[in-house]
């Protein structure tokens, strides 16, 4: 397995929790209260650059989607449901029969492998959507593994990118908020110094060889317990989206 950007310290955390991926009250409970607004914005701009409708029965039928990093498949399994080849891959080890379990007992076939970017690009794989989802903060290399992403991508493809922004703010929410205080997260989860801001995003989006066209704000009520999407609100977790031209 070609390891290009992967950092092994990262992977070793993602690991040690990866029995937990299912279980709503552990240590992925951020992501389960995330999910349907990660959801909502992944399925509404696969929807609008491909001509979908939402309301069909299996609206992305024909379009080969990859997961990266996908865990134990939170965000394969619905896409799956909703009719797309899906392949999802991780460099933890410890997370793919996890995922693979849980997609057998879900009826779902979903194609998981311990792979990563670098070495399914390296091999000439080809999808019309590629999801980098609370990833890119995790790597060695970002314009690397962004790179990476790019090659991926069929002429015309999507990449949906989500992470955590470099500010006061994030990490008093992401960092002493998630791992201290709610104890959401194990304490060492996140580095702050590793966060990117959405302007350095862009700039690595578009030197990866892509065209950013949309970045919103993913926004945690406190008071309501719920998450939201906010156009102008990117001040901790937010989201991209960008076409290979």
């Amino acid at each position: 397995m070609t390891q290009t950007t992967v950092d092994p310290a990262e992977v070793a955390k993602f690991e040690a929790m990866a029995a937990e991926w299912w279980d709503l009250e552990g240590k992925f409970k951020p992501l389960h209260m995330m999910n349907p607004i990660r959801l909502k914005y992944i399925t509404e701009q696969i929807a609008a650059e491909f001509g979908r409708d939402l309301d069909n029965d299996k609206p992305f039928s024909g379009l080969r989607i990859l997961d990266i990093g996908c865990g134990g498949g939170l965000l394969c399994e619905p896409m799956a449901r909703l009719g797309a080849t899906i392949v999802g891959v991780d460099a933890a080890e410890r997370n793919i029969p996890v995922a693979q379990a849980h997609a057998r007992q879900s009826g779902l076939d979903i194609d998981y492998r311990w792979t990563t970017a670098e070495t399914m690009a390296a091999a000439g794989e080809q999808f019309d959507v590629v999801l980098n989802m609370e990833v890119v903060e995790h790597v060695a290399d970002p314009l690397a593994y962004l790179t990476a992403c790019q090659q991926l991508l069929k002429q015309g493809g999507l990449h949906i990118c989500s992470t955590i922004n470099r500010n006061p703010k994030s990490f008093a929410v992401a960092i002493l908020g998630a791992e201290y205080v709610m104890r959401w997260l194990p304490k060492g989860t996140h580095e702050w110094s590793k966060f990117i801001t959405p302007d350095e995003l862009y700039d690595l989006i578009r030197k990866g060889g892509l065209d950013p066209v949309d970045r919103k704000g993913f926004v945690f009520n406190p008071v309501l317990w719920t998450w939201s999407i906010s156009d102008r609100d990117l001040s901790v977790n937010y989201v991209t989206a960008s076409i290979k031209r």
